[in-house]
């Protein structure tokens, strides 16, 4: 079976090989560049439609910032609203981190990438401060390097549109 979205991150040249230092801190020999892959509209459509038939929520969200165009395709694909989550909490204006309705909602959390889950730990642990009701995150690409394990110890199950040995299987 032909994974759409992965043929879709190659064409679109999501990957590149050399020598990179993840946010996560580790150092790999490739790079997803989801960020700049997404701002081609085609593949950024195709995502946020899969992800949108796919899954049940009420409310769809996203860290920023890699994982907020994400969001946003899926909530126009949907017709559903979608909140962002600030890194850092703001201290003026309606200050809070969370951009949006949570409160008492089924809420999505999308991810572009994930290594070792801790930027969507974070957004977990956010929303479910804000009220939010969340039990699972959709990723576009799964490093498969445990974030899935670290999740499960939240109570919140990863789902992932491509693994990453689906990419390099197809650049070897």
């Amino acid at each position: 079976m032909v994974n759409e979205i992965a043929e879709l991150l190659i064409e679109y040249g999501a990957i590149e090989f050399g020598d990179f230092t993840l946010a996560s801190g580790a150092k790999s020999s490739y790079y997803i560049d989801l960020k700049s892959a997404c701002t081609n509209p085609g593949l950024l459509f195709e995502i946020g439609k899969e992800i949108s038939e796919k899954f049940d929520f009420d409310v769809v969200a996203g860290v920023a910032v890699g994982a907020v165009p994400i969001a946003v395709s899926v909530s126009l694909s949907s017709e559903k609203p979608y909140c962002i989550i600030r890194k850092e909490e703001k201290d003026h204006g309606k200050s809070g981190n969370i951009i949006g309705n949570v409160k008492d909602k089924n809420v999505l959390l999308v991810e572009d990438v994930i290594t070792s889950g801790g930027s969507v730990i974070f957004g977990i642990n956010a929303l479910k401060s804000a009220g939010a009701i969340i039990d699972k995150v959709v990723t576009v690409v799964d490093r498969e390097q445990g974030a899935d394990e670290k999740l499960k110890s939240t109570g919140v199950n990863l789902h992932s549109l491509v693994r990453v040995s689906e990419i390099l299987k197809k650049h070897s």
